[in-house]
């Protein structure tokens, strides 16, 4: 009635994951990536201490000429440009300093 020989068959079919694809997937939990300190997003790679999207810690922000999209999305103008919106005005008026402006009531 109870054959041991077929039960074993059965039982180690069912333990043993003899397979590298769907049933292995879920056993990856651990995280490579995490939170660049420079553009933010979480690409910077753990193991190998470089931003896959900036390129940090390199000197230089990482950008491709093949990628005209990706430097659109990175350029200069993107952001607030905090100091960068006063220099333009400051060039328009010749970058003048240390003068007071006319009163308007004298001209009156």
């Amino acid at each position: 009635m109870f054959d041991a020989a077929h039960f074993e068959e059965i039982f180690c079919s069912i333990v043993v994951a003899r397979t590298k694809g769907t049933s292995s997937f879920g056993k990856r939990c651990n995280k490579s990536h995490t939170l660049c300190r420079r553009c933010g997003r979480s690409s910077y790679h753990i193991q190998k201490h470089t931003c896959s999207q900036c390129g940090y810690p390199a000197a230089k922000v990482r950008s491709y000429k093949w990628s005209e999209k990706a430097k659109r999305r990175k350029a200069t103008g993107t952001g607030r440009m905090r100091y960068l919106k006063v220099v333009f005005r400051r060039s328009r008026n010749g970058f003048r300093e240390g003068q007071v402006a006319k009163s308007c009531k004298a001209a009156a």
